[in-house]
C-alpha cells in the first residue's frame, strides 16, 4: 500500500505542476492565406447572372502572341489546386498562362447553380433516361451559360490580360464534365482544347447520344471544318454500374481522329469519382498549354 500511495501522491504533484488546460489563453487567429499571383472578382452574364472568377497569373511579361488560357468551371473547387500547380511550373518555364476558375459568388465547393448552367433540363414526366431533348431548344441554361464562357468573360479577361485567342481550353467534371462535351458537340471550334473528368454519362443518356452522334454526322461530313482536341479522364472506382463509360466514349470517337478530332484517354488507378480532378490537373495543364 505505501508503494501504491507514494505513486498516487507523485502522479498528483506533477499534475499540479502542469497549467490546467482551461487556464490557458487561446492563441489569436492568424491572417487568412491568399494565393500569390492571383485576382477575383465579380461579373454579370448577360442575364444578370453574377459569377465569381478567379485568375492566376505568371509574374513577368506575356508571350508575344499573348497567354494561352485554361477556363476551369466549379472554380470554387478546383480553381486552387490549377493555380499552384501553373504557378510551380512556372519554375519550368511551362506555366506562361492563365488559369481563370469560373465559380459562383459562395465560399461553397459547389453551387446549386451548376444543375442549370451544366445540365439540359430534364422533363418531371420522364425518368432522365426517357427524357426526350427537342433539337430546336437551343437557348436553354448551358448554351446561355457557355455564351457567356465564349462571350462576355472572355472579352473580360482579353481586357485585363493579354490572351491568346486561338489557345483557349476548358476543364469541367461530372456535370461540368457533360458540360464540356456539350460545349465540343454544339460549337466545337469555340476551344482548342476540352478536358471532360468523369463525365456524368448515365445523366440524360438520351440527349447526350443524340448530340454525339448528331456532332459525328457533321464532322464526317465536312460540315465541321475546325474542332477541339478532347481528353477524357475518369477513374477505376468511378461508377459502380459502369466502371470505365469514358472508355467507350473515347472508342466511338476515336475513328473521328480521320476527320480531324484528336482524342485522348486517361485511366487513374484507386480513384474514385472525386478524386479525379486532382489526380488530373498536371496532365490537364500539359494537355491545355502543350
Amino acid at each position: 500500500m505505501a508503494k501504491v500511495w507514494k505513486i498516487s501522491a507523485a502522479v498528483t504533484a506533477l499534475a499540479l505542476a502542469l497549467p490546467a488546460a482551461s487556464a490557458q489563453t487561446p492563441l489569436p487567429p492568424g491572417p487568412a492565406y491568399a494565393m500569390p499571383q492571383t485576382q477575383m472578382f465579380e461579373t454579370k452574364s448577360d442575364g444578370g447572372e453574377t459569377y465569381r472568377i478567379f485568375v492566376s497569373f505568371p509574374k513577368g511579361e506575356p508571350p508575344a502572341g499573348g497567354y494561352p488560357v485554361l477556363y476551369v468551371i466549379d472554380g470554387n473547387a478546383y480553381f486552387a489546386s490549377f493555380a499552384e500547380t501553373r504557378r510551380l511550373l512556372e519554375y519550368a518555364e511551362k506555366g506562361k498562362a492563365l488559369v481563370v476558375g469560373v465559380g459562383y459568388p459562395t465560399d461553397e465547393a459547389y453551387d446549386a447553380r451548376r444543375t442549370a448552367d451544366f445540365l439540359f433540363p430534364v422533363p418531371t414526366e420522364g425518368p432522365p433516361a426517357q427524357a426526350k431533348s427537342d433539337p430546336a431548344a437551343t437557348n436553354t441554361g448551358r448554351d446561355k451559360f457557355l455564351d457567356f464562357l465564349t462571350g462576355k468573360l472572355r472579352t473580360e479577361i482579353g481586357r485585363r490580360y493579354k490572351i491568346d485567342p486561338g489557345r483557349q481550353s476548358l476543364f469541367g467534371h461530372s456535370f461540368g464534365g457533360l458540360f464540356a462535351l456539350h460545349a465540343l458537340y454544339a460549337r466545337p471550334d469555340a476551344f482548342q482544347s476540352i478536358v471532360a473528368a468523369s463525365p456524368s454519362l448515365e445523366w440524360n443518356v438520351q440527349d447526350l447520344l443524340r448530340e454525339e452522334r448528331a456532332f459525328a454526322a457533321r464532322l464526317a461530313s465536312g460540315k465541321i471544318t475546325r474542332t477541339s482536341r478532347l481528353m477524357l479522364v475518369a477513374g477505376d472506382q468511378d461508377s459502380d454500374d459502369d466502371p470505365e463509360p469514358a472508355r467507350a466514349l473515347a472508342a466511338r470517337l476515336e475513328p473521328l481522329s480521320a476527320y480531324g478530332l484528336g482524342t485522348r484517354y486517361r485511366l487513374y488507378e484507386n480513384e474514385i469519382h472525386m478524386t479525379v480532378p486532382a489526380r488530373a490537373v498536371t496532365d490537364t495543364l500539359r494537355f491545355a498549354f502543350r
